[in-house]
């Protein structure tokens, strides 16, 4: 799929158990190997994005916008980067070393200051109304560029995920919601099959024909059909030799030990490994960054298992020849104040924040947009929510002007509106 001209135009997500729970159902489907046991592209368009998100609002003075000359910046000192004129705060010293591959934006500004109400308007693009729940980013994505013959899940979401913060798939329908995998590390569980394969086809039947008499006598075939749905892709999923890789054991104890031997690294591990089999969508979390006390020793602990996993992620993808096709997308719901709270803490800013990108086609080594010197507000560029989805869809060749039924039957666009960022392809 060509990328198109920068110029054009409520549910929750299934949890293992309830995505696998549903290896009784359905029928039989065909299996394949991994992409990369695979000497052919098994879809037209192979883009992937994998969002790194920092769950409570990571501080921009103590990541990609330090202020070091100003009282605002803290004991926080700066890091040199592979970039001449390029710093980041001193807690990030290898991605620091990768910076030829990020492009960073200081000038991200929003309004909404609430955890809950932010966080759904970065995974979705709209701000919370009541009356619709919009799909997350990752569930518009792998619905235009999921591959029909991958037997994997094509949105995976690791870690544990607020419930109203956005995640899911919304009026897209529970086929779109994400996988969760709260702990990345190994196989997801229940995918052995619970009785022979024969027994497990004579259930199916039945189950098949009560299905259909509920459908028809409760006028629920959509219900019935979304449920077959979701059945199907458990059945795939259980019975696919792709499913390997879930399995960090079979990486190296290098590699292991490269991207970290914690949560935030595991997971960025399976996102490498899941874009290498053919998943369009992963998000990584990265709890804690909710800083309003202790700020500077708690963000230098969380700094540094995200710097070690984020730059070896940048690295292996490149690496692999994976990386142009691939957007990483560093993230969270805000920033934090410039002013330090009595008890060494920063509060939300939603006001002026950053954001990283790297790959799919974006120009890396470069800085999009400025804040003042004291951190209060945006000099230069200021760059919007619709902006950076509108960014995300063309690095990912997608319309963003394309538009989904809701479920009270109004169109509703995939991007609010927004120009994408220009500067980061040229």
């Amino acid at each position: 799929m060509s990328r198109m001209k920068i110029d054009d135009t409520s549910s929750y997500p299934a949890t293992r158990r309830a995505f696998l729970g549903a290896l009784t159902a359905g029928t039989f489907a065909g299996c394949g190997a991994l992409r990369a046991l695979c000497s052919e592209r098994l879809c037209e368009s192979d883009m992937s994005c994998i969002v790194l998100w920092m769950q409570g609002g990571p501080s921009q003075f103590e990541s990609f916008d330090p202020k070091p000359e100003h009282s605002n910046g803290g004991p926080t000192g700066v890091q040199s980067t592979s970039v001449p004129g390029i710093q980041v705060a001193e807690h990030w010293p290898l991605t620091a070393k990768v910076m030829k591959h990020i492009a960073v934006i200081r000038s991200m500004t929003n309004r909404e200051g609430n955890h809950l109400r932010a966080e759904y308007q970065l995974h979705t693009g709209y701000a919370p109304t009541g009356g619709v729940r919009h799909p997350a980013l990752g569930a518009l994505v792998a619905k235009e560029l999921r591959c029909s013959e991958l037997d994997l899940p094509a949105y995976v979401a690791t870690g544990r995920p607020r419930r109203q913060g956005g995640l899911g798939a919304g009026f897209l329908g529970v086929e779109h919601n994400p996988f969760v995998i709260p702990r990345p590390g190994t196989r997801p569980q229940n995918v052995e099959l619970p009785v022979s394969e024969e027994r497990l086809k004579r259930r199916l039947n039945l189950l098949g024909e009560l299905e259909q008499r509920f459908a028809v006598e409760q006028r629920a075939e959509s219900l019935v059909a979304e449920r077959e749905a979701l059945y199907g892709r458990g059945r795939r999923l259980a019975l696919s030799p792709r499913l390997e890789a879930f399995d960090l054991e079979r990486e190296s104890e290098r590699t292991r030990d490269d991207y970290g031997r914690n949560d935030f690294g595991n997971g960025c591990l399976l996102a490498r490994r899941l874009v290498e089999a053919g998943v369009t969508f992963v998000e990584v979390r990265s709890g804690g960054w909710d800083t309003h006390t202790n700020n500077f020793e708690r963000v230098a602990t969380l700094s540094g298992e995200v710097d070690r996993g984020f730059s070896t992620l940048i690295g292996d993808l490149q690496d692999r020849g994976l990386l142009q096709r691939t957007l990483l997308v560093w993230m969270g719901e805000f920033g934090r104040t410039p002013r330090i709270n009595p008890r060494a803490g920063r509060d939300h800013f939603p006001r002026a924040f950053s954001v990283a990108l790297a790959g799919g086609g974006v120009r890396g080594g470069q800085v999009i947009g400025a804040t003042t010197p004291d951190g209060t507000r945006v000099r230069e560029r200021p760059v919007v929510v619709s902006d950076l989805f509108a960014t995300i869809f063309h690095c990912l060749g997608l319309n963003p002007a394309v538009e989904n039924e809701s479920t009270l039957g109004r169109p509703i666009k995939a991007v609010d509106g927004g120009r994408a960022i220009s500067e980061l392809f040229t």
